[in-house]
């Protein structure tokens, strides 16, 4: 009873206080003002909106129980800013080590490192995420394959294309990569004789640049012939990767300042200048009719045949793309396999080992080892393998929209609609994936027997989980191009050259934006 009438008193109080305090001449002028004041009634409204939807993002979404950073959870700002600095794959690895397969990377978004990750989400016909919008290069007139969402679009859209990235088509332009790939190991001869420190990754782009102009246009780009960045082509590259990787979740943006027909014209950044070099060597191409059956022209009769199926811009898109998407990710990936294996003498000495066995029975003889010579070397093979399995060319994710219903993945269920992403560099560094090892250099995990006890290649056994360059409908159609240039020239210079870092501690330097060149690691070459 005394504590019935002690809270009613208690009540009272407050109410009295309050009736003080709403009738107080200075509170009834701020609301009064309120009411008078549209601008301040509507930002009111705003940060109530704003605060309704942090609470739902973080608290009461489907997700709100998965871990990760708050940021991510309640809005993109987070993921955005460490791909501006550089450093998101390492962040994510970090999140995943700590938290397991599923970590919230937005709001709308999880990263999954499942090993049943990319059979469900990449092997499967999944619509892929609004982040592949900001592929229709230049502008959004310009849609490629990498743009389109819908599977059975994508797969149609990219009919047009994928003959001239065949295998067999490719090998007939050999001889053309390899004029440059000489140019590459004359700048190396240079360096090995002058003994200055040379910095290979500048000139792996170089040459990366180079073999894509001979692939698509049947022309370099002069690249490795002068040993620059002719007209900072390949600098305006990087700078463009950066923003790509952050561009398609601010779709909103680039297409009001970036991505529309104004900033096409002007040839501004960070869109023009990479447009305008690759719609230069194309429209060199056009005007040659005597050059050699390249990947334009492939794409050139399919447009000739059916216009309204292959149109010529989008023939200008798929070229732009394919210039940039076909040079940084090889640089990336010849500079992984070299900046490991001089750390691993071992390796080395037994790559050349084998390359030189090759040798005494006739193989592997010509100035640059031809690409079927490449093929009978199974532990020079499992060292590329390795490199790009332990840094690779891509850091990011490959955004799939769960489908109708949802779909469970070890043992979640995740509802229609949520963005989820699997990240190349996290698989490659999973255990679940690789073993216990999967932090050592291990070229062995990639070899098998045969039936005669000869070291083969067992690369097929580890398709599962390889996605350096994807998998499923939206793989790399590049992917034959950079293998050819990379097992060649990776041959090559293991059979001629010792390579050693100028400073044995000094670790390299890379940006992780859509994809990751290494840099400053400067070496000395010792020809063999």
């Amino acid at each position: 009873m005394t504590m019935t009438m002690t809270m009613t008193m208690t009540m009272k109080s407050v109410e009295s206080s309050l009736e003080r305090l709403l009738t107080h001449e200075d509170v009834a002028h701020v609301l009064a003002s309120v009411r008078r004041s549209p601008y301040i009634s509507f930002g009111i409204l705003i940060v109530a909106f704003l605060a309704a939807l942090v609470l739902q993002r973080r608290y009461f979404s489907a997700l709100s129980d998965l871990p990760g950073p708050f940021w991510a959870s309640i809005s993109r700002s987070w993921h955005a800013y460490h791909i501006f600095t550089g450093d998101h794959n390492l962040h994510l690895l970090d999140l995943h080590e700590k938290h397991g397969h599923f970590v919230r990377i937005a709001p709308n978004e999880v990263s999954v490192s499942h090993p049943d990750g990319p059979r469900l989400l990449l092997q499967s016909h999944l619509r892929k995420g609004n982040w592949y919008r900001a592929f229709a290069v230049p502008d959004q007139r310009y849609q490629t394959p990498q743009s389109t969402l819908d599977p059975r679009e994508k797969i149609e859209r990219s009919k047009s294309f994928i003959s001239g990235f065949s295998m067999s088509h490719l090998l007939r332009s050999e001889e053309h990569f390899d004029r440059n790939i000489s140019r590459l190991l004359d700048w190396m001869d240079r360096f090995a004789e002058t003994e200055e420190p040379m910095h290979l990754d500048k000139f792996f782009s170089y040459v990366a640049f180079d073999n894509a102009g001979e692939a698509i246009f049947s022309r370099s780009f002069g690249f490795i012939d002068q040993g620059r960045d002719v007209g900072d082509a390949i600098q305006n590259s990087r700078s463009l990767n950066c923003y790509m990787g952050i561009a398609g979740y601010y779709l909103w943006f680039h297409r009001l300042f970036v991505a529309n027909p104004v900033i096409t014209w002007s040839g501004l950044l960070p869109m023009g200048h990479l447009f305008a070099t690759a719609n230069k060597a194309l429209e060199a191409r056009r005007r040659d009719p005597d050059a050699r059956f390249d990947i334009v022209a492939h794409w050139f009769r399919i447009h000739k045949e059916n216009p309204k199926q292959l149109s010529l811009r989008d023939i200008e898109a798929q070229a732009t793309v394919s210039v940039a998407g076909g040079s940084d990710t090889l640089s990336c990936s010849l500079q992984s396999f070299v900046y490991h294996m001089i750390q691993q003498p071992a390796s080395w000495k037994r790559a050349r080992d084998e390359i030189r066995a090759a040798q005494a029975q006739g193989r592997c003889q010509s100035r640059v080892i031809s690409y079927e010579d490449t093929q009978q070397l199974p532990y020079t093979l499992a060292c590329v393998y390795e490199g790009l399995r332990k840094f690779g060319p891509g850091p990011f994710g490959f955004p799939r929209v769960a489908p109708k219903g949802g779909i469970d993945i070890g043992g979640r269920h995740f509802p229609e609609g949520t963005i989820l992403s699997v990240n190349p560099q996290i698989m490659q560094n999973s255990k679940d994936c690789w073993g216990d090892d999967v932090k050592e250099w291990n070229p062995d995990r990639w070899l098998k027997k045969d039936d005669q006890g000869e070291t083969t290649s067992g690369i097929e056994k580890m398709d599962k989980y390889w996605l350096v360059f994807g998998m499923g409908y939206n793989r790399c159609p590049g992917e034959h191009l950079a293998a050819i240039q990379l097992f060649k020239i990776a041959a090559t210079i293991v059979r001629d050259y010792d390579i050693a870092q100028v400073d044995p501690e000094n670790e390299w330097k890379w940006k992780a934006y859509f994809t990751v060149v290494p840099h400053s690691w400067p070496v000395r070459i010792v020809k063999v």
